[in-house]
C-alpha cells in the first residue's frame, strides 16, 4: 500500500513463484539461456497460459520488473486492487488513459524497474501455440525509451495449465520449456522500425515454436 514498500514486491513474487513450482511440481528447463543485458529492460513473451504469468518471476529473479497487462483486469476484486498498485494497467480503449500508462511505465524505468508485456494482448482463443499478431505498444516503448528487448518463448505451457474456465482442459505437473533468446541492443532497435522491430521479436518468440511443430509432424 505504501510506495516505499513497492521494492520489495519483486522479492515477495519470487517467492510465490517459486512456492507454485515447488508445490504443484512444476520444472522448469531453460532449453536456451542468453546473457541478459544491464537493466532496465523490456521483457516480451507469447502467452499461452496463466502459467506464463505464475512463473516469470522465478525465471528472472534478480531482475525486479512490472507488468503491463489489460485494464480489463482492474475488473476482479483482489486482483485489481493488487494490479492496479503494483503493476501497469493499459487502457487499449481509452487514448487519454493510454497514454497516463506510457508515462508511468516511463516513471518506472527511471526508477530502474524492467517491464513485461505480453505484446499479443492475452491468450489466444484457438490453435494454441500458434501466436496471434503482436500488438505495438511494447515496440514504441522500446524506441522511445532507447532500452534493450528480452524475446521468451514458451513452447509447453499450455499443455500444463489451460484455461481454468475450460474444465476439462488440461492441469498437470510438468516440465516448462522456456527459451530465452538473446536480447536486441538499444542500438539495433533505433536502427529499424517499429513494423520492422515487432516483426524480427516476431520471428524469433515463434521459431522454436515451429520447431516443435515441426518436430511433431515427423513422428506423426
Amino acid at each position: 500500500m505504501k510506495e516505499s514498500w513497492k521494492k520489495y514486491s519483486h522479492t515477495f513474487f519470487c517467492l510465490w513463484s517459486w512456492s507454485i513450482r515447488l508445490f504443484s511440481f512444476y520444472f522448469v528447463k531453460k532449453v536456451k539461456k542468453s546473457p541478459l543485458p544491464k537493466g532496465p529492460f523490456i521483457i516480451i513473451s507469447n502467452h499461452s497460459s496463466y502459467l506464463d504469468i505464475f512463473l516469470m518471476h522465478s525465471i528472472l529473479p534478480h531482475s525486479p520488473f512490472v507488468f503491463l497487462g489489460k485494464s480489463e483486469l482492474l475488473k476482479y476484486p483482489i486482483l485489481g486492487s493488487y494490479f492496479k498498485l503494483l503493476h501497469i494497467p493499459v487502457f487499449r480503449n481509452n487514448k487519454m488513459k493510454a497514454a497516463k500508462s506510457f508515462v508511468q511505465a516511463k516513471q518506472m524505468v527511471k526508477k530502474g524497474w524492467s517491464l513485461m508485456i505480453f505484446p499479443e494482448g492475452g491468450i489466444p482463443d484457438d490453435n494454441l501455440p500458434q501466436m496471434a499478431p503482436f500488438k505495438e505498444g511494447a515496440f514504441k516503448l522500446a524506441k522511445n525509451l532507447c532500452i534493450p528487448i528480452i524475446p521468451l518463448t514458451f513452447t509447453n505451457s499450455y499443455k500444463l495449465f489451460s484455461d481454468p474456465s475450460n474444465y476439462f482442459g488440461g492441469a498437470r505437473p510438468g516440465i516448462v520449456n522456456v527459451y530465452m533468446h538473446d536480447y536486441l541492443s538499444p542500438e539495433l532497435i533505433a536502427n529499424l522500425t517499429e513494423e520492422e522491430v515487432m516483426k524480427k521479436c516476431f520471428d524469433i518468440i515463434n521459431e522454436p515454436l515451429l520447431q516443435d511443430k515441426r518436430h511433431d509432424e515427423k513422428r506423426f
